[in-house]
């Protein structure tokens, strides 16, 4: 699992899709999303503006990403 550093506290879920790398659109991420093939820490999640804190992993498509404080 990759860590990705994120700039503020927080980052909304379809978000952080894009910035990991695990989609390629806001459009796919609303998608993939409402169909329920992504899990953050271990659970579905539906809602698209989840709100993401350093330490929380989402897996979609088998791959995952970890949140991360930024080190700046």
């Amino acid at each position: 699992m990759d860590d990705v550093p994120i700039r503020d506290d927080t980052i909304r879920l379809g978000q952080f899709l894009k910035l990991a790398n695990l989609i390629d659109s806001g459009a796919d991420a609303k998608s993939v999303i409402a169909e329920g093939l992504v899990s953050v820490n271990g659970v579905t999640e539906s809602r698209r503006g989840r709100q993401l804190r350093a330490g929380d992993e989402v897996e979609f498509d088998g791959r995952g990403a970890r949140v991360s404080a930024s080190s700046l």
